[in-house]
């Protein structure tokens, strides 16, 4: 099955990052889950290392076993990038070719394709600098899922809400199979 980076950003909804990551283990697909600073403060790394049967990445500096950049070789083996939930912010660092932290310069390193899951205020995804930002990703070849439409966290209703975590998991599995060994074609024209 496929290797998968779940990137996981600081949204409220990085909770379901959990159900994500067992979900595609128990299909049989490899998860590692590399999470943001602020991804933190919503979902512990023991979660996603326990779920998903791997080590979780926080930091560019966590491998120290080998002389190879760990982020390095997290990029070329990926066989696809999942970012869920993707934030306003990710989602603007990625359309920079900004890489502030593991997460990014995973993303910036890595050929394999991208499927995108927002999670963010309405108002934020509305914004015309999201627009933009995520038109230049899908010019990119970048896949995106949602965002979905509904009672928001912030008490606002409206679209921004992450999609269906059964929705994600599926496009996601689908993906693999359609793109078995993706991990050397080039994402970005």
């Amino acid at each position: 099955m496929g290797r998968i980076i779940l990137g996981v950003s600081g949204s409220i909804a990085a909770y379901k990052a959990a159900d994500i990551a067992s979900q595609l283990t128990k299909l049989g697909h490899s998860v590692t889950a590399v999470m943001t600073a602020d991804a933190r403060e919503f979902v512990t790394p023991l979660v996603l290392q326990t779920l998903s049967k791997n080590p979780v990445v926080t930091g560019l500096y966590d491998e120290k076993e080998s002389w190879r950049p760990g982020h390095i070789k997290l990029a070329d083996d990926a066989d696809l990038i999942l970012l869920a939930p993707a934030t306003a912010n990710l989602i603007a660092n990625l359309a920079c070719g900004l890489a502030p932290d593991v997460l990014t310069a995973i993303c910036l390193a890595t050929r394999a394709p991208f499927l995108i899951a927002p999670a963010m205020n309405g108002k934020m995804w509305q914004h015309p600098a999201t627009q933009r930002n995520v038109a230049t990703l899908k010019k990119w070849k970048h896949h995106f899922i949602g965002p979905d439409e509904g009672m928001l966290s912030c008490g606002y209703e409206g679209l921004g809400r992450l999609w269906p975590v059964e929705g994600i998991v599926e496009r996601a599995h689908e993906m693999l199979n359609q793109n078995p060994g993706s991990n050397t074609e080039a994402s970005i024209p």
